[in-house]
């Protein structure tokens, strides 16, 4: 069963992910649910997937709790009120799995902690909408064998099935990986995790939403 820990500090948001977990198929379990540092950061070590509340003091943004929670190898889902496009790239830039604003429903939670737990993109319709142009003009020169990495990659869970449909070993697949981190970053548009890479090829046309 699926294992997620709820980071928020409004008991009926707290209330209506609890409800929803229960009735998902799968069932997920909530293990923790509070927004206290101690209390959350002891139930992200048991969960397979955290949601985090954004705003959980008034007048600042949790970027910092966020970054804890990526540095000790978390897959979060940031669960918000926000729906701004630069809040929401920080958010992936910083390594967070998925963006989720709380007007989403059922559907989208549900489907978000699964595509988590299981390290496959999930693209709600507000982070695909944010999404879908891109402002910025610096788009890398990708080789087309990198495009092809960095497509299957999305497709798959882990770098060994990225390995196998391409007839690749992982060190081969990994530097292709890393070299597309580097043209990102070389222009000014950092991509550490695969969450930002998948933001940034649907900015720049590579993949579509539906083809996630």
């Amino acid at each position: 069963m699926i294992r997620v820990a709820v980071v928020d500090d409004h008991p009926v948001v707290i209330a209506g992910v609890r409800a929803w977990c229960a009735d998902a198929d799968p069932p997920i379990e909530v293990v923790n649910a509070d927004a206290s540092p101690r209390a959350w950061q002891d139930s992200a070590e048991r969960a397979d997937v955290v949601l985090l509340d954004l705003q959980l003091e008034v007048g600042s943004l949790a970027f910092d709790r966020l970054q804890h929670l990526v540095d000790q190898g978390q897959q979060v889902i940031v669960y918000t009120m926000r729906t701004d496009r630069q809040t929401a790239l920080t958010c992936l830039d910083i390594g967070a799995h998925s963006y989720l604003t709380k007007a989403e429903g059922e559907h989208h939670l549900v489907a978000a902690i699964h595509a988590a737990a299981e390290n496959r993109p999930y693209m709600p319709p507000t982070l695909s909408g944010a999404l879908a142009t891109n402002p910025d003009p610096l788009c890398p020169r990708l080789a087309p064998r990198e495009i092809d990495v960095l497509l299957e990659w999305f497709h798959s869970e882990s770098k060994e099935m990225v390995a196998r449909s391409l007839n690749l070993s992982v060190r081969t697949v990994n530097s292709y990986l890393d070299r597309v981190r580097v043209k990102y970053a070389s222009v000014g548009r950092t991509a550490r995790t695969k969450a930002a890479l998948v933001a940034r090829a649907i900015q720049d046309g590579l993949v579509h939403v539906d083809d996630l």
